[in-house]
């Protein structure tokens, strides 16, 4: 049995620490904060509740494949989104019904959406068949990836059936993410439509990164969505921390919150344990960092080259959060909403070029399900409305966030979404808070940017530079989002079966 220490409880580490104690090995986890679940985190006032990390949930067979209990609502509208010419499109479970959509909203492109779909499930098997499933030299996580099946169309519940891409690599995987190409040139292959490019464009937002820059790969994320769906968590997603909290708990995980982690001890090659920042010396033969890959390299392992590397990067956007507490219901509005920019290159070259909050931002509301009171007191509704921002300290924008604030409420209003007349309260995160709640870099919230084709390539991988420490999180391989994070975790255990195969053997099963 092997000594197993994790160095923060977001997702990704409880995943780890989960399948570890599972394994038989004795795991301790030590969070800086008050609760786990890191990012997967909520806020709270006068009755409301904020959902100020994920609020969608997809591909929940990773966690259902787990035990981690859920109480689901499988979601039929995925999306609506809003262009400033006062046009709409909804983005269905269904991929025929999405198909039709698009030819509403632009006649003739539902044949391009069918083939990017296509395009996208091929992209999503290979990737599963490769960069899900392990380090770039090879997979290690056997089965592949738990995913939830076509026959998922409860309203209540988790997903049944399994889709299998297949265990072993493809000569053609490489081509079929579109090696060398970006998002934006991506989705100029299927449609002619300038909003429909802004629609696939905005899944490079989904690692912090830039349309223009990122790879296409990103492309797979409809795959994801219609051929797994997109699941509603009642009580909010923060109640998956939860889940997996209790899970490792009944695993006999040794959890310790409100302790921070100051070094990360190594010599001869191999790490020794950690020591927090009282000085207290705790031993162990693993040592696995849920943390930003750049507060391991600078700080709890020092490391120039690597964090040179890391800068090399760049750091992904960052967020700017307004939580609304809104009086009245708002009747046939979706979970989730994205309201567009009039242009998207000038949005993404504030954020990544000019280093300022656009003036013309894009928004993304998420707003609960209209029978969930959990999350509003009665007759009223909570929105969280989220803008891209670069990361980095706010003093230095061009104006205050409260000013900010009302810019975009201002752009809301004039592209169908007036809260005026409407809000108890509003409140504001930042950068800022990002960075100063999480330890993320700038308030960067996936860490190293997408910046460029090959980027996922060059990303801080699991294994470290000594023998027994590894990364998981958003800012490490495969990348952030609840999927990849998770999916990091059972790649960081599949490396540690591997790579102390004696511990595993004298562990056996463990403790279930």
């Amino acid at each position: 049995m092997a000594e197993v220490i994790v160095v923060g409880g977001g997702v990704g580490g409880m995943v780890a620490a989960l399948l570890l104690a599972r394994d038989g090995h004795d795991v301790r986890v030590y969070e800086r904060l008050p609760r786990l679940g890191g990012k997967l985190a909520e806020h709270r006032r006068d009755g409301f509740t904020f959902s100020i990390g994920p609020s969608l949930l997809t591909l929940p067979g990773l966690f259902l494949d787990l035990g981690v209990p859920l109480d689901l609502v499988e979601l039929d509208e995925l999306c609506r989104y809003h262009w400033p010419d006062g046009s709409t499109m909804s983005t269905y479970r269904d991929p025929e019904r999405t198909a039709e959509a698009v030819d509403r909203l632009a006649p003739g492109e539902g044949r391009g959406w069918r083939d990017y779909h296509r395009w996208a499930g091929r992209c999503l098997d290979a990737s599963m068949r490769t960069f899900f499933a392990g380090p770039l030299s090879g997979p290690v996580v056997d089965p592949p990836i738990p995913r939830s099946g076509h026959g998922a169309s409860g309203t209540t519940g988790g997903p049944d059936g399994r889709r299998d891409p297949g265990r072993r690599p493809r000569p053609g995987d490489l081509l079929a993410v579109a090696p060398g190409r970006t998002l934006d040139a991506l989705a100029g292959r299927f449609f002619r439509d300038p909003r429909l490019r802004q629609y696939v464009g905005r899944y490079a937002t989904y690692a912090g990164s830039s349309p223009y820059r990122a790879p296409a790969a990103l492309g797979c994320v409809p795959a994801i969505e219609h051929g797994d769906g997109g699941w509603y968590v009642r009580g909010g997603l923060p109640r998956l921390a939860d889940a997996l909290a209790a899970s490792l708990a009944k695993a006999g995980v040794e959890i310790h919150l409100e302790t921070e982690i100051g070094e990360v001890i190594a010599g001869r090659g191999r790490v020794g344990g950690v020591r927090t920042v009282r000085g207290e010396t705790v031993r162990a033969d693993i040592v696995i960092v849920n943390a930003d890959a750049a507060a391991l390299y600078g700080r709890l392992l020092p490391d120039r080259a690597r964090l040179r590397r890391i800068a090399g990067l760049g750091l992904s956007s960052s967020a700017f959060l307004l939580l609304a507490a809104v009086e009245g219901r708002t009747e046939g509005m979706p979970h989730h909403s994205v309201v567009f920019s009039a242009d998207y290159r000038r949005e993404f070259r504030d954020i990544f070029d000019r280093r300022r909050p656009p003036e013309d931002p894009t928004v993304y509301i998420a707003r609960p399900v209209a029978d969930d009171p959990t999350q509003a007191p009665a007759g009223a509704e909570s929105w969280s409305m989220l803008v891209n921002v670069p990361a980095g300290d706010p003093a230095r924008w061009p104006m205050p966030p409260e000013a900010y604030a009302e810019l975009v409420l201002g752009r809301l209003a004039s592209r169908g979404h007036d809260l005026s007349g409407r809000l108890r309260f509003l409140d504001l995160l930042t950068p800022a808070d990002l960075r100063d709640r999480y330890g993320a870099w700038g308030g960067a919230i996936y860490g190293g940017a997408y910046g460029g084709p090959m980027a996922p390539f060059r990303r801080p991988g699991n294994r470290g530079p000594v023998r027994g420490l590894y990364l998981v999180g958003g800012s490490a391989h495969p990348g952030g989002g609840l999927p990849l994070v998770a999916m990091g975790g059972r790649i960081v255990a599949a490396l540690v079966r591997r790579d102390f195969p004696g511990s595993a053997r004298r562990a056996g099963k463990g403790r279930r």
